[in-house]
C-alpha cells in the first residue's frame, strides 16, 4: 500500500504543482485593502479546487469586518475519524520588487527551488492538503474537512468568531496545521511549542515642546537619552530579558550547529550572541525581546535641541507555559520602574497572541510520527520548537480540546517566508505530500 501511495504521489505532482502555481498568482495580500478583491478572488479558486474533487460541500465564509475562508467536507467510511486539514491563502506583502531575483507573483524555478510569494506560506499547505486527497480519489480512508483561512497574515482577528459560528461543522478527531515546518532539508518535524506574543508602543516625554540644547542641556533630559536607558534595562550584561516574573523552560533535546546558526540568521562575522543557556532555548523556550521600530528625529537635517519625546515598539516574544496577561503586567511593572528621571511614560499595546504547548502524545502523534519517518525513508520527526508565534493555534485548542491538533508544514531553514524570494524546495514538498497522505492511511486504521 506505502510503495502504491508514493508512486501516486510522483504521478500526481505536476498537476498539484500546477495548482499551486495557478494559486500563487493570485496577489492575495490581506494587509492590503486594496488587493481584497484578490483574496476574495483566491478563496474562490481554492473552493473550485474542492469543488472539482467532488467535495459534499464548499462554502466560502467569512465573520463580520473579515476576510473570506473555505469550509469543504468530503465523507469517508461510515465510522471512520473526521480530520481537519487546515491552511491559509492570504500571504504576506511582497514589499520591494527590487529585492526578488524574480517576480514575487510569477512562480520560477532555480535550483530545486520554486519561488514566489506564498509558493511556501502558505499556499503550499493548501496544494499539500489537496494532492494528499488526490491520492486517494473517492476513496477516502477518513472524513475530511478543509478549513482555508484568508486573514491569517494579518492576526486571524474573526477566527475565534469563525470557530464559534462554524464549530459542528469544523470538529473533528484530528487537526493538521500545515503551516509551520520541517527541521531541516531531509529532517521531518512535528512542531510542538510556539512563543507568544505581547507588542507594545511605549512613549516617554521629558518637556512639554523641545528646546535648545546649548540653553537647556546638562540641566533637562532628552527624549532620546532617557529612552535609551529605559531600553537599556531590559536586558541583563549577558543578553538574557531582565524582566522579572516571566516563564522559561527548557527545549528538546536538539544540537543546532553554529555554521547553521550564523549561515541562517545573517549574523555579520564575529557578532557575539547574547543570552545564556542552549541555542534552541533561547529560540524556542525563554522569552526575547526586541526594539522593531523607533519614532525619533532622523540624523540628517537634525536640529540642536532636545527632544522632547521619544518612542519605540517592544516586541515581546513569551516562553511556552506563559501567558500575554502576566508578561503584560510584568512589563509594564519593568517600565513603570525603570524610565529614568521623573519622565512622563504612556504604554499602548498594540496586539497579543498565546504561546502554545502542545503533549504530542497519543495514537495520532503515533500515526504522524510513522507517516513522516516513511516519506522521509527512515529519518524519524523532531519534536520542533519555533521562537516566532501562530496564536490561532491556541484557538484550535481551545474550541476543540478533544482533538489531536498536529502542526506540520512545508517550509525549511532557508524558505525566507516572509521576505524576499519566498521559496518553496520541491522535493521535499513530496515528501510532505507522501507524509500527507500516509497520516490519513494511518489515521483510518486506529
Amino acid at each position: 500500500m506505502t510503495a502504491e501511495i508514493r508512486a501516486q504521489v510522483t504521478a500526481l505532482l505536476p498537476a498539484i504543482r500546477q495548482d499551486l502555481e495557478d494559486l500563487v498568482r493570485i496577489e492575495s495580500v490581506s494587509a492590503d485593502p486594496a488587493r481584497a478583491g484578490e483574496v476574495q478572488r483566491s478563496a474562490e479558486a481554492v473552493a473550485e479546487l474542492f469543488r472539482a474533487e467532488a467535495f459534499d460541500s464548499v462554502e466560502i465564509v467569512s465573520a463580520e469586518g473579515g476576510a473570506p475562508a473555505v469550509i469543504a467536507h468530503k465523507k469517508g467510511p461510515e465510522g471512520a475519524p473526521t480530520v481537519l486539514l487546515y491552511a491559509h491563502h492570504d500571504v504576506q506583502p511582497e514589499n520591494d520588487h527590487a529585492e526578488w531575483d524574480s517576480p514575487p507573483f510569477e512562480p520560477t524555478e532555480r535550483d530545486g527551488r520554486l519561488y514566489a510569494r506564498g509558493a511556501a506560506d502558505d499556499k503550499a499547505g493548501i496544494a499539500a492538503h489537496l494532492g494528499a486527497l488526490r491520492v486517494f480519489g473517492d476513496d477516502l480512508p477518513v472524513s475530511v474537512t478543509m478549513f482555508i483561512e484568508g486573514e491569517e497574515e494579518v492576526g486571524s482577528d474573526t477566527l475565534p468568531a469563525l470557530l464559534k459560528e462554524h464549530h459542528d461543522a469544523l470538529r473533528a478527531d484530528v487537526i493538521v496545521i500545515a503551516d509551520s515546518g520541517n527541521w531541516d532539508i531531509g529532517e521531518p518535524a512535528l512542531t510542538t511549542s510556539l512563543r507568544g506574543l505581547v507588542r507594545v508602543d511605549v512613549e516617554v516625554r521629558t518637556l512639554t515642546h523641545a528646546v535648545h540644547s546649548g540653553m537647556w542641556g546638562g540641566l533637562a533630559p532628552d527624549a532620546l537619552i532617557t529612552l535609551s536607558r529605559l531600553i537599556a534595562s531590559l536586558h541583563d550584561d549577558t543578553g538574557d530579558v531582565a524582566i522579572a516574573g516571566l516563564h522559561a523552560g527548557p527545549a528538546a533535546d536538539v544540537t543546532y550547529p553554529e555554521e547553521r546558526l550564523r549561515a541562517e540568521s545573517g549574523a555579520v562575522p564575529g557578532l557575539e550572541w547574547i543570552g545564556t543557556g542552549s541555542a534552541v532555548e533561547r529560540l524556542w523556550t525563554k522569552p526575547a525581546l526586541s526594539i522593531t521600530g523607533l519614532d525619533a528625529p532622523k540624523v540628517d537635517g537634525a536640529s540642536n535641541t532636545l527632544v522632547a519625546s521619544a518612542r519605540a515598539k517592544i516586541s515581546l516574544r513569551i516562553a511556552p507555559g506563559d501567558t500575554t496577561a502576566n508578561a503584560l503586567a510584568c512589563l509594564q511593572q519593568h517600565l513603570e520602574a525603570h524610565v529614568p528621571w521623573g519622565a512622563e511614560l504612556s504604554v499602548t499595546v498594540v496586539d497579543t497572541g498565546e504561546a502554545t504547548q502542545i503533549d504530542a502524545t497519543g495514537p495520532a502523534y503515533d500515526a504522524a510520527r510513522a507517516a513522516f519517518q516513511e516519506a522521509w525513508d527512515g529519518t524519524a520527526p523532531v519534536d520542533m520548537g519555533v521562537g516566532g508565534s501562530i496564536p490561532f493555534i491556541a484557538e484550535f485548542l481551545v474550541a476543540f480540546p478533544e482533538a489531536s491538533v498536529l502542526v506540520t508544514g512545508v517550509e525549511d531553514p532557508d524558505t525566507r517566508a516572509h521576505g524576499a524570494n519566498e521559496g518553496l524546495h520541491l522535493a521535499e514538498f513530496e515528501r510532505v505530500v507522501l507524509a500527507e497522505a500516509l497520516l490519513l492511511k494511518n489515521l483510518s486504521e486506529l
